[in-house]
C-alpha cells in the first residue's frame, strides 16, 4: 500500500509518519510538504526504504494529481495552523487550508483514492463555557484560522455526500510533544525559559484548553484510517483541561523559573474562552484511549527540548533545514 501524507514535515504529520515507519508492516509512504517555516526535514528519518519525500504545494494541481494517482489512501495534515498569524493575515490560510484541501479532494475523487483522512481541529466549534462538543454540534469558528479549517471540513464532507468519496474527518484538541515548532505555547515557553527569556501570557490566563499528547493523537488517527466509517467525524481529546495560567505554572516549575519571568500581555483578538470535545465516539467505535499521563508527558516533552537544542535553536534563528 502507498500512503500519501501531506504536511508531514510538520509537528503532527511527522510524528504520524515516524510511528508508521517504526512498525514491521509499515506501508510505503510519500510525504508531500512545501517546507514552510514550520516544516523541517529534521522531523523525518533521513533515509528509509519505505519513505519518499516530495517538496511541493498542495495547491499545485498537477503535482497533487501525479502523487494521488500512485496513492491508495491519503492522510491530510498540511495546513497553516497558527491563530495569531491568521489574525495578521488570513489570505494564506484560506489558500492553503481551503483551496489546497479542495485540490487534494478533486485528485482523490479522480483516482478513486480512499480513505481520505482530513485532520482538523476542535477550534472549528468556537468556544464553549461548559460541557463538551459532540461531533454533530454546529460549527461556529471565531478566528480566520478556525474558519478556514471549518470550511475545509465542510468541503471534505461534501465530497463524501455528493460523490461518495471515502472521507473521514478528525477534530483534535491541543497537541503537545517533541518536534513542535517553537511558536505554540508549550515549546515557546519552554525554549524561552531555557534561554533565560520572558514568556507572554495572554490576558488573565483563564482560557481553558484540553491537552493531547501527539502520539495519542496519531494513535487515534490511525484507528480512524483503518477502522473509521466513511463520511464520519471523530473528535479526539486528551482528557486534561487546564487554564493557560495553570499550564504556565507547570512549565515554570519544570524549568526552574518563577512568575517574574512572565509578561502579562494584551489578550488575543477573539480569544476563545474554552475548548472541550466529547470523544465518546472514538472511544466506543474505535477503542481509542489516551496512553500518556499529562504530568509524565509534559516532563518528557520539557526534557526533550532541553536535550535537543540542536533541533530548535536553528528554527528560532530562522536558519533551520528547509
Amino acid at each position: 500500500m502507498n500512503l500519501l501524507v501531506t504536511g508531514a514535515a510538520g509537528f503532527i504529520g511527522s510524528a504520524y509518519v515516524r510511528g508508521l515507519l517504526a512498525a514491521p508492516d509499515a506501508p510505503d509512504i510519500t510525504v508531500l510538504d512545501r517546507l514552510t517555516y514550520a516544516g523541517t526535514l529534521t522531523n523525518l528519518p533521513s533515509a528509509h526504504p519505505r519513505l519518499e519525500f516530495v517538496q511541493g504545494d498542495i495547491c499545485d494541481a498537477g503535482l497533487v494529481d501525479k502523487l494521488t494517482a500512485d496513492a491508495d489512501q491519503v492522510v491530510h495534515f498540511a495546513a497553516e495552523s497558527h491563530v495569531d498569524r491568521s489574525i495578521d493575515g488570513a489570505g494564506t490560510f484560506v489558500r492553503t487550508n481551503v483551496l489546497g484541501t479542495q485540490t487534494l479532494l478533486d485528485a482523490a475523487l479522480r483516482h478513486g483514492v480512499g480513505p481520505f483522512v482530513h485532520v482538523s481541529t476542535d477550534e472549528v466549534y468556537g468556544s464553549i463555557a461548559t460541557g463538551s462538543w459532540p461531533e454533530d454540534h454546529p460549527l461556529s469558528p471565531n478566528s480566520p484560522y478556525s474558519a478556514s479549517k471549518a470550511s475545509s471540513d465542510l468541503i471534505a464532507l461534501a465530497y463524501h455526500r455528493t460523490h461518495g468519496l471515502d472521507v473521514r474527518v478528525t477534530r483534535c484538541s491541543n497537541n503537545y510533544g517533541p518536534h513542535q515548532y517553537p511558536e505554540k505555547v508549550i515549546p515557546l515557553f519552554v525554549t524561552n525559559l531555557l534561554d533565560g527569556e520572558q514568556v507572554p501570557l495572554y490576558g488573565d490566563g483563564h482560557n481553558v484548553r484540553d491537552w493531547l499528547h501527539v502520539e495519542d493523537h496519531c494513535q487515534a488517527l490511525d484507528l480512524v484510517r483503518t477502522h473509521g466509517r466513511p463520511g464520519e467525524v471523530y473528535n479526539i481529546g486528551g482528557g486534561t483541561e487546564l487554564t493557560n495560567r495553570e499550564l504556565t505554572g507547570l512549565l515554570l516549575d519544570a524549568c526552574g523559573a518563577g512568575w517574574d519571568r512572565v509578561d502579562h500581555v494584551p489578550d488575543r483578538k477573539g480569544h476563545d474562552l474554552r475548548y472541550s470535545v466529547d470523544w465518546t465516539k472514538a472511544r466506543t467505535e474505535l477503542g481509542y484511549r489516551p496512553r500518556h499521563d499529562f504530568a509524565t508527558g509534559l516532563a518528557d516533552t520539557v526534557a526533550w527540548y532541553r536535550d535537543h537544542r540542536d533541533w530548535w535553536e536553528p528554527l528560532k534563528r530562522g536558519a533551520g533545514t528547509r
